[in-house]
């Protein structure tokens, strides 16, 4: 085995340090990192399953124009020449770029000064927008900066952690271990906020299931109940706070209890309780994620609760601080660099002065002037016929945006679409005029920065495949045929790193707290061996702020009236991810083992709901919004409130038929940040009837395009699984099957079909449906893709012998499922979560199923108590 190369995960905004080893070919082994600061060696599922991700499968790997393959020259070539004749004929506001989190720092870096610098338009906005730009608009209001003000060695300090609208133990699972190992170390108390009661809430020591966007009411009552307390810090508020004029007369008018509890519907009891421990506790850590970002009221949910640590003085201390805690691996190497169209470069605006600064910097020709199309709008205008030309890259914007299918209209419509991607067919690549092949985690050269403001190499491990190239050598070249060689003089990562460390500290004489003037003449072989550091070390313990005064900003915030349930629409639509996959799923949807733990896009619907509306547990359940609709398998959970649902944001039409959450929502977006509110959308559910269910086992990765209502592709071991249901004949379904030597057997009381086709020994393809029976497990035929000789006993669906159904997997890491663990707790008389790990070893590797574990030991300890009585 070679020698680890020391990387950073591709995934969330935690930024876990990775060991990766190359073990010839393609296969990589994935370990932690031990000595980087974010993780310490521990690993979730996703990043400890990053080497089954690396393979070739579905990879563009040479340049496309139309569906023929073309030279990097001339795809280079028709792209300048493109955009040049639209800049030409429409001016630079009819040109766009839409980037993406998954970028590094030097990529987002090119096509920020490319765009903002000589193009001449700040039509540059980034998937970011869609996570944490209210973060973004939040601390520019506040602080004068976008300024992280929290580390996560401030959750080892805390001795109060609240989680305001974060699942952090499936979207940051090694933030949460690092929360519950301050709990057992210190004692430190954690309050969970979320209108779900999501694994995240078990053990914790309160959970406010509040109505969906009432935050800022919440915030603002626990204000005024620090205000009328006499709790606040004045000191603080003297030195270092500006408060506008009528701020506290506001506070402290309609924001007692009651009137706070009936607004965020939670008893006066549970609210006070929280109210008093907060009081209780000035080391508070408020972590905050997509439930207070994601909404048309963002920026205020954000400055709701920068104004409670402001005022309170819980900032610049060690484990106090408001801490937005990013969704992707380099949002914030983006927010650096000035991706987002509402920002200019290094933390600067478009103020004139900014402009001009950046402008001598760069010696750019035609600097733009002021914010440019954010995405929700960008994608408006190019409908409209405004935006002529656009270049996507490393994101999936026809499934991630709100109001999809219009997003897909655009991209049909705009009259040149490039697309930059590691993939070859994705929803959006399918509309581009050309594609180009980018280079993957695994290949990519450069850095990011995480959460906490640590920047980290992300290192190449394996070689460029086919033609593949990375992202700032692709927009580079397109600069230099675009007329602007010099200012594009890149030969390497590094030669962009020092660029952009110049640039933050350019004329910046304290301005502004990122600062990496020290790194600005680093060598190549310093950036090569670069360790992970911290920019800005403790932001505001000096009880300095960027703004032009020095002092922080209390913003005046109020509830906005909640919209009550419609008559077409009485339900409310969540939407979030799942614990094992990733965004749009073109990485993680390659691992079988991360497919195992939620196979199928859910609608988690409450029992109360269920009932009114005939749905059962396994149903097919037709969600629908004035902008489209989708159909989802049913779950009946009582973690989600009466009248709101929860659906993912993973599923595209390259996985199954249904499950497209991004057509659902509105396209609203908040007034200060244009950040999309995903989070409460007017929906109705209702359940859809089939005749027939099934599933359909293929080996090889070739998708197929199942005829059926249902079809859902699931990622396993020499293969792909089917889920399928639907109405009329199932034999269609037959078409799907290769060809081969076939066995089938058929009964018709139950109307069940089962087809195996056969080939050279091996199974090629299975197809079982059945309109009234019980279908069997699936573990068994998929493992008989890697046998050889099977015959015709493979219609049995199972092996010779008691081979109990394992059930739905719960610890993806060893393959453990949830009837192993019950039958482990009740046979063996396990007592806690260590316990199943020592009899199992569910939950000793990553740990991102210890609270599944915890609520299925508590589900089978009540059983078991209600037996005995």
């Amino acid at each position: 085995m070679s020698q680890a190369i020391r990387t950073t995960c591709a995934y969330c905004g935690v930024g876990c340090g990775i060991a990766a080893s190359p073990t010839g070919g393609r296969a990589v082994t994935i370990k932690g990192d031990e000595a980087h600061p974010a993780n310490a060696g521990k690993l979730c599922s996703k990043g400890t399953h990053l080497g089954e991700t690396v393979g070739l499968e579905g990879r563009l790997l040479h340049p496309m124009i139309g569906d023929k393959r073309a030279s990097w020259d001339k795809a280079l070539d028709m792209v300048a020449k493109r955009f040049r004749e639209t800049i030409a004929k429409h001016g630079p506001d009819s040109v766009a770029f839409y980037v993406s989190g998954q970028l590094l720092t030097e990529d987002y870096y090119v096509a920020n000064k490319l765009m903002k610098g000589f193009i001449g338009s700040a039509n540059i906005d980034t998937n970011s927008r869609l996570c944490m730009s209210s973060a973004v608009a939040g601390h520019n209001r506040a602080f004068g900066e976008d300024v992280v003000p929290a580390s996560y060695d401030d959750l080892d300090e805390a001795d109060l952690i609240v989680l305001v609208g974060s699942n952090t133990a499936w979207c940051h699972p090694i933030v949460y271990q690092r929360i519950q190992a301050a709990r057992a170390a210190r004692g430190t108390k954690l309050v969970v906020i979320d209108p779900r009661r999501t694994e995240t809430c078990e053990g914790a020591d309160l959970h406010l299931a509040l109505r969906p966007g009432s935050d800022v009411a919440l915030m603002n009552g626990l204000l005024a109940w620090m205000d009328q307390g006499k709790l606040l810090d004045a000191d603080f508020l003297r030195d270092s706070v500006n408060a506008p004029e009528g701020f506290w007369d506001a506070i402290r008018t309609g924001h007692d209890l009651w009137t706070t509890a009936k607004a965020c519907d939670v008893s006066p009891a549970l609210l006070q309780q929280f109210y008093e421990l907060f009081a209780a506790t000035p080391r508070t850590v408020t972590m905050f994620s997509q439930g207070i970002n994601q909404s048309i009221r963002g920026t205020d949910q954000v400055n709701a609760i920068v104004n409670l640590h402001l005022a309170t003085g819980r900032i610049g201390k060690p484990g106090a601080a408001p801490f937005s805690i990013t969704g992707q691996p380099n949002a914030m190497g983006g927010r650096e660099v000035g991706g987002l169209a509402s920002t200019l470069a290094a933390h600067m605006d478009f103020a004139a002065e900014n402009v001009a600064r950046v402008g001598r910097f760069w010696a750019a020709p035609t600097m733009a002037t002021k914010p440019g199309l954010k995405a929700v709008d960008l994608f408006r205008a190019i409908n409209e016929g405004r935006i002529k030309a656009l270049w996507v890259m490393a994101t999936n914007p026809a499934v991630s945006l709100p109001d999809a299918n219009r997003v897909r209209e655009a991209l049909e419509a705009v009259p040149f679409l490039v697309v930059s991607d590691v993939m070859a067919t994705t929803d959006t690549a399918v509309h581009a005029h050309v594609r180009l092949p980018a280079a993957a985690w695994g290949e990519k050269d450069g850095t990011v920065t995480n959460s906490d403001r640590t920047i980290s190499r992300q290192r190449a491990l394996l070689p460029l495949p086919g033609e593949a190239r990375p992202d700032w050598w692709i927009v580079t070249e397109v600069a230099r045929r675009m007329g602007w060689r010099n200012a594009f003089a890149y030969d390497r990562p590094a030669d962009i790193w020092r660029e952009h460390a110049r640039l933050t500290a350019y004329q910046n004489d304290g301005a502004r707290v990122l600062n990496l003037r020290a790194q600005a003449t680093m060598g190549n072989e310093a950036y090569e061996a670069m360790e992970p550091f911290r920019w800005g070390d403790a932001p505001f313990a000096d009880g300095r702020f960027s703004t032009p005064d020095g002092k922080a900003r209390l913003l005046p915030v109020s509830q906005m009236d909640l919209q009550g349930p419609l008559r077409d629409w009485p339900m409310t639509l969540n939407t979030g991810r799942y614990r094992d996959q990733w965004h749009t799923m073109t990485r993680t949807g390659l691992s079988p083992k991360l497919a195992r733990h939620r196979e199928e896009p859910l609608v988690e619907v409450h029992p109360q709901d269920a009932t009114a509306l005939g749905i059962a547990d396994g149903d097919l359940a037709r969600v629908s919004t004035p902008q489209g609709e989708s159909l989802f398998r049913a779950r009946i959970s009582d973690g989600q409130r009466p009248g709101e649902v929860f659906t993912p944001i993973h599923w595209t039409d390259q996985q199954s038929s249904g499950g497209r959450t991004g057509l659902l929502p509105r396209p609203l977006v908040d007034p200060h940040s244009g950040q999309p509110g995903f989070k409460s959308t007017p929906v109705r559910v209702e359940k859809v009837a089939t005749e027939w269910k099934g599933f359909l086992i293929l080996r090889g990765s070739e998708p197929v395009r199942v005829p059926c209502l249902w079809a859902t592709r699931i990622t396993v071991s020499g293969g792909a699984l089917y889920e399928v249901a639907g109405n009329g004949d199932p034999a269609r379904l037959e078409t799907c099957l290769p060809k081969g030597d076939r066995v089938e057997a058929i009964d018709m009381t139950r109307g069940t079909r089962r087809v195996a086709i056969i080939r050279d020994g091996k199974l090629a393809g299975v197809l079982i449906v059945t309109r009234s029976g019980i279908l069997p497990t699936r573990d068994w035929l998929i493992g008989q893709l890697a046998v050889e000789g099977v015959g015709a006993s493979v219609l049995a669906a199972r092996g010779p012998g008691n081979q109990p159904d394992k059930g739905a997997i719960i610890c993806v890491c060893f393959d453990i499922g949830l009837n192993n663990i019950v039958r482990a707790i009740r046979e063996q008389s396990l007592v806690d979560v260590p316990a199943i790990g020592a009899a199992l070893g569910a939950g000793t590797n990553c740990g991102s199923c210890r609270p599944a574990l915890a609520n299925i030991l508590a589900q089978a300890q009540q059983e078991t108590l209600h037996a005995a009585e």
